[in-house]
């Protein structure tokens, strides 16, 4: 099981987007649980952004809402 960490940056964008899309908020804890237990699960659509942004991974929320980890 693994464990993440949220930084302060990452928490205030979390509250604007949950309060802009709650019908996502559901979706979001589950994506947020499947992580911790198996990031590499299927449906997660786990990848490697590439570009300015080849550090960070991204996750898949549903088709039109990813979180950049």
């Amino acid at each position: 099981m693994y464990k993440l960490i949220y930084d302060e940056k990452y928490l205030k964008k979390f509250a604007k987007f949950l309060k802009k899309h709650p019908d996502l908020k559901l979706k979001y804890y589950k994506i947020i649980e499947l992580l911790e237990q198996d990031p590499f699960y299927p449906s997660l659509r786990l990848h490697k952004l590439k570009g300015d942004k080849s550090n960070f991974y991204s996750v898949s929320i549903d088709m039109q809402y990813r979180i950049i980890i």
